[in-house]
């Protein structure tokens, strides 16, 4: 007797894809490999293949970083919309889509965790929020950070992904990038640890304020890291640029950066830096 029986009926049009689940299987950027979702989840989102590195949310960050829960603080800070932005459609109903997106009011995630048994202050950029960008937010929850670990002297990482000043909230986010970098001068004077990882894309006034203030600076492989991107460069001097300008591994080799680390590995050597600038 027979289990089962075929039907031969053809599905209609439209219904031949529907029967696999949506979003089971993910195709890498670099290598175009098939990867089954849960393995690459399982990887740190790192292609088994070729090792590129997949963006990833500031909370999965969090997750990757720290041992195991981890508080959250200053959750509910969020833009007044102080210029009353509008460009193809207005700031406000970018924010509201930025909320619905990532569930964060704005593009960063402060958290307190332990790291390898160390209590550490994260700061994680949320990428899926205006593509990180940095406003009064996002500039006043790191200050907030920074004093935070001033004030329980702790060592403080912070998680670049962004493109950069937000242009929404016009001179009022230029702003951030000197009262970051002053915050990050007293967190100096007071000798803590300041670690900067920049992750893809770290772009922008980001770059060019507190993503390059680290005691030690940090890239994930392959992160595209500077101030304006490569074809405005190319555009402006109208010469073509090196192979791999502006890559992390780039940056590397002229002198811009401490390390770059695969994300496998990154836990365990941002643990073994912090001890090394504590003791």
């Amino acid at each position: 007797m027979a289990w089962f029986r075929r039907d031969e009926t053809p599905l209609p049009r439209g219904e031949q894809e529907s029967r696999i689940p949506e979003g089971l299987w993910v195709k890498c950027q670099a290598c175009k490999e098939i990867i089954y979702r849960k393995d690459l989840l399982k990887n740190h989102s790192v292609c088994p293949k070729c090792a590129f590195h997949f963006r990833i949310p500031a909370r999965e960050r969090l997750e990757l970083l720290f041992d195991g829960s981890w508080e959250e603080f200053d959750t509910r800070l969020l833009s007044s919309d102080p210029l009353g932005f509008s460009d193809t459609k207005a700031y406000a109903d970018r924010l509201r889509e930025g909320k619905a997106k990532t569930d964060s009011f704005d593009a960063v995630v402060s958290a307190l965790g332990t790291l390898e048994g160390q209590p550490t202050l994260i700061a994680s950029m949320e990428y899926g929020f205006i593509g990180g960008s940095m406003g009064v937010v996002v500039g006043e929850k790191v200050t907030r950070a920074i004093e935070r670990a001033l004030a329980e002297r702790l060592p403080l990482i912070v998680v670049s992904c962004s493109g950069g000043a937000r242009m929404m909230e016009g001179t009022l986010s230029l702003m951030q990038m000197a009262k970051i970098a002053a915050a990050l001068a007293r967190l100096d004077d007071a000798r803590l640890p300041f670690i900067s990882l920049l992750t893809d894309p770290t772009t922008g006034g980001v770059t060019a304020s507190f993503a390059m203030l680290g005691d030690i600076n940090v890239a994930e492989p392959g992160a595209l890291i500077g101030f304006a991107g490569p074809r405005v460069i190319e555009q402006t001097i109208r010469q073509k640029l090196p192979e791999g300008f502006q890559r992390s591994e780039f940056l590397l080799a002229h002198g811009m950066l401490d390390m770059v680390v695969d994300r496998r590995e990154l836990k365990k050597t941002l643990a073994r830096s912090i001890r090394f600038l504590l003791a």
